[in-house]
């Protein structure tokens, strides 16, 4: 114990401010991982991958335990490379919002030049009657990243959007209500999407253990891409949107608009960034 303290004071006895600069860095980036896996499996993972890693440290250096220190010493390799298998959906989901930072300012001007107040609108009004007729219905709208490989899962359309369309799409019993819609600019591209589901850790923390799949591939859908995700309770006729991985549940029709302008258009809207401040993570009811 005295060696490692007089190890410890060694080392602050040689920090300089080129040091302090070298630690502040490694502390940035790891707050950085920590912040991108918050709220998903991964901490869960990480927090048995570090306890190991202290126990092992622990044992080898308080005993001499010459057959565990080279059992660690071979394995440790081979733990090395699992990490990323391990760690590959939040390894993807970190890429994705690195990548998406430098389209930024290209992502501004191609929600302006697009068209999507009539698609808006068009949405709005069908998950309004839709509420009220409780049909279940899960619209995805696509913004910067590019839904092809979920649009493959469904049925393709490639029509306008319309109130009438919607409704019909997701009318109980047809071929095309199970599964989500793909819209596109002012197009509906495909119906009876079949969408990831959320894989966050959030879920488990919720009052609602048990979520329903439309909730859930909304939630999923927005925690891989930038969409937006618009879901339609079955058993409640609750109107939710989810963004980023969150969800808020409970909206009306002004407000669901409002939302939905505050992406598309930010400055015609009067609740600029509404999403990112007042978008807690809320659970909706549970139904399919």
């Amino acid at each position: 114990m005295n060696n490692i303290l007089t190890n410890i004071l060694f080392i602050f006895e040689r920090l300089d401010w080129l040091g302090i600069v070298d630690i502040l860095l490694v502390t940035l980036i790891f707050f950085g991982l920590l912040v991108l896996v918050r709220g998903t499996q991964a901490v869960v993972l990480l927090r048995g991958v570090l306890l190991i890693l202290v126990l092992v440290a622990l044992l080898t250096s308080l005993a001499n335990l010459p057959a565990f220190a080279w059992l660690i010493r071979t394995a440790l390799p081979a733990l090395v490379l699992a990490i990323p298998v391990i760690f590959a959906p939040e390894i993807r989901r970190a890429l994705e919002r690195i990548g998406r930072a430098g389209t930024f300012f290209r992502a501004s001007n191609k929600n302006k030049s697009q068209d999507m107040q009539q698609t808006i609108q068009s949405v709005v009004a069908a998950a309004a009657r839709l509420s009220a007729r409780q049909h279940g219905a899960l619209i995805i709208l696509e913004r910067i990243d590019r839904l092809d490989e979920y649009t493959r899962t469904g049925v393709m359309l490639q029509c306008d959007v319309t109130p009438e369309m919607l409704m019909q799409t997701f009318y109980p019993n047809t071929p095309l209500h199970d599964g989500a819609v793909i819209i596109a600019g002012r197009k509906i591209v495909a119906a009876a999407c079949v969408l990831p589901l959320s894989a966050s850790g959030i879920l488990e923390r919720s009052p609602e253990r048990q979520m329903g799949l439309r909730h859930r591939a909304a939630m999923g859908i927005t925690e891989v891409t930038d969409a937006v995700a618009i879901v339609v309770s079955e058993q409640t006729g609750a109107i939710s949107i989810s963004h980023t991985g969150r969800i808020i549940r409970r909206l009306d029709v002004e407000r669901l608009e409002n939302t939905l302008m505050a992406f598309y258009y930010p400055e015609k809207s009067h609740q600029q960034n509404f999403f990112q401040r007042h978008f807690p993570y809320v659970f909706p009811d549970k139904d399919e």
